[in-house]
């Protein structure tokens, strides 16, 4: 319940370099970069990364420390990233030596002894002007996710720049008044040059500017996004794809292919139920139903069952029988008054059948 949860460190992201110091005794000479610069133990890291940002690959020992890792010095002047979720920025004062972390300090309270700020107390405000080895430095690192590199975990971000930390914060402190923190957040990191005016002399350095990459600032304010929209921020600004219109059925061919009137004012209930209950519709399958009625196959047209060679006379079998009706007793027999018409099928008041032609 108290260990600290965080992603896997892949690798870090540095915007400087050290370079031989010609002085056989002398430390190594530093040196800023207008470029990102990574840095992993990994080569397969590495390799993506130089393949995504160019460069070229090469193995490299960190200053003070025995197993050697990989580095591409990067073309890419800036980097598209995601902030992971919760506050990812961790700053400190600090001073480290060979043993290791000496100091660890919040500009009030040195952590690691509980003792007032050592540097406060020794050099006053202007501290931070000192050297290096005199005092702490202040110590910004910030975890993000590279998404077009392999694997999950975060690429760590680390700068000790007075000027720098005070930009990074600032920029993140934005960002996590608009997200709360509670979910995921594209942003553009770039290396910016500034200088300042102190005491008579200017002074260069550079800062790693944090910005929300979003299409327009609303959506950098307007609360967490979806992870969806994290991974493509341009979504957020796509108008929604309407869905295409169901096929229409063909009502008249169902129609046709009906026994009854009936069936077909069947037909002309399901059409209205999906909207598609127009006039013309109506009066179409009104003729079509006044045929069956008829006995009228709406397909052919034709009247009744008929051979095909048209002749409706009813003639024996091959052993010389006629198919006919014979009336028995009590039946009564067909007078010359023709049979009545089936009755109409009942359709609704609004579309009784009228004198339409069959379409």
């Amino acid at each position: 319940m108290t260990m600290k949860r965080q992603a896997a460190e892949l690798g870090r992201i540095r915007t400087g370099y050290s370079r031989p110091n010609p002085k056989p005794n002398g430390r190594p000479i530093p040196v800023k970069s207008k470029t990102f610069i990574l840095t992993s133990h990994s080569r397969e890291y590495i390799a993506a990364a130089a393949e995504l940002y160019g460069g070229e690959i090469e193995q490299w020992t960190p200053q003070g420390q025995p197993v050697a890792q990989w580095r591409v010095v990067t073309e890419a002047t800036e980097l598209r990233a995601i902030l992971p979720a919760g506050d990812p920025l961790d700053q400190a004062n600090e001073k480290w030596t060979a043993g290791g972390c000496e100091r660890r300090c919040d500009g009030v309270t040195e952590k690691l002894s509980g003792r007032p700020c050592i540097c406060l107390a020794q050099y006053g405000d202007d501290w931070h002007e000192r050297k290096p080895e005199e005092v702490c430095r202040p110590t910004s690192r910030v975890g993000v996710f590279l998404p077009d590199l392999p694997d999950l975990g975060v690429w760590r971000l680390e700068t000790k720049s007075y000027y720098a930390a005070d930009a990074l914060a600032g920029g993140l402190d934005t960002v996590l008044q608009a997200t709360g923190g509670r979910g995921l957040l594209p942003v553009r990191m770039w290396i910016e040059q500034r200088k300042a005016v102190r005491r008579g002399k200017t002074k260069q350095f550079q800062v790693i500017v944090v910005v929300p990459s979003l299409p327009k600032l609303r959506h950098a304010l307007s609360g967490p996004i979806s992870t969806a929209a994290a991974l493509d921020p341009a979504s957020l600004d796509r108008p929604a794809i309407e869905a295409a219109p169901a096929e229409r059925p063909d009502y008249l061919a169902e129609a046709r292919a009906c026994r009854t009137a009936d069936d077909v004012i069947g037909v002309w209930h399901k059409a209205r139920a999906a909207g598609h209950g127009s006039d013309e519709l109506r009066d179409d399958l009104k003729a079509i139903a006044e045929d069956i009625s008829k006995g009228i196959d709406p397909r052919t047209g034709e009247v009744g069952d008929q051979d095909d060679d048209g002749d409706d006379e009813l003639g024996p079998d091959d052993e010389g029988v006629y198919d006919v009706e014979v009336l028995g007793e009590g039946d009564e027999p067909v007078g010359d008054e023709p049979p009545a018409a089936p009755a109409r099928s009942s359709w609704p008041t609004a579309a009784q059948p009228g004198s339409g032609a069959r379409r």
